[in-house]
């Protein structure tokens, strides 16, 4: 179904299934699989790629010589109907690739709302990512992967497979990041070591002066204090009186993908 206010270029290629909302503009050499849906207002630049059972929310943005919901660089993939889901106003920039799920990993890549995924990067398969998230120029998002809200993932940075990279944290250009990354933590280096907090990141987001003060207390303790990390996580829960130092606790003393980025 196409909605009659749609642009479509006549060189653009549209299959039949297709779902193209109010509003959307679709230029020349543009390729939108059968069983795509484009919200309202979504733009589609000249020979990018849309394809798979992929969903791309109102107001984004796929630029050229992106491919958006190919199926995954998995070897178990045998052909399964998976998903690609793209939230609400979001940025791929150009020869990004964004990929569908597997069976194995849930079936659904998911990527939230006003998300910017800058030239070359990558989205792998079953990946989910939250909302406000950036990643920079040929950043490599693994399968599995789960990246929380308002992260930032510096230009050329690999994330390993499995892991889990809390909200607010940034990780640094060419950084390879194999461990699970804290809450609002700053990673850098070839080798992937947290090395504090990403305190310009809890400035531009209007932290309370008083939280950001509780967070660095919390990371000197985890990064000082004698013991394991689960157990430091736990009695700083109990101790924690602020809200964002809960949440860094709660991480730790979850489930981890690949172990944690211990703080040093």
């Amino acid at each position: 179904m196409i909605d009659p206010s749609a642009v479509i270029h006549p060189m653009a290629v549209v299959e039949p299934g297709a779902t193209i909302g109010a509003g959307c503009n679709i230029g020349p050499f543009a390729i939108i699989g059968p069983e795509v849906v484009l919200g309202e207002n979504v733009t589609i630049k000249p020979h990018a790629l849309v394809t798979g059972w992929t969903e791309i929310g109102e107001g984004s943005v796929v630029f050229s010589f992106a491919s958006v919901g190919e199926v995954p660089q998995d070897l178990k993939y045998a052909g399964e109907r998976t998903r690609l889901i793209v939230g609400r106003n979001c940025r791929i920039r150009e020869n990004a690739t964004l990929h569908l799920g597997t069976d194995a990993g849930g079936g659904i890549t998911r990527v939230g709302d006003g998300c910017l995924v800058m030239a070359g990067a990558h989205v792998g398969h079953d990946a989910q990512v939250g909302n406000g998230v950036i990643l920079a120029n040929y950043a490599g998002v693994a399968g599995h992967v789960t990246i929380e809200d308002r992260v930032i993932v510096g230009a050329s940075a690999g994330l390993h497979q499995h892991i889990r990279v809390g909200e607010g944290a940034m990780i640094g250009a060419l950084t390879r990041v194999t461990h699970d990354v804290m809450p609002f933590g700053l990673v850098s280096g070839p080798d992937g070591v947290l090395h504090g907090l990403n305190l310009i990141g809890l400035k531009r987001r209007g932290m309370a002066r008083e939280d950001i003060a509780a967070l660095r207390v919390a990371y000197k303790r985890l990064a000082t204090e004698d013991g394991a990390l689960g157990d430091l996580a736990q009695d700083l829960l109990n101790d924690a009186d602020s809200d964002v130092v809960a949440q860094v606790a709660r991480f730790f003393t979850g489930e981890a993908g690949r172990n944690f980025l211990r703080p040093t």
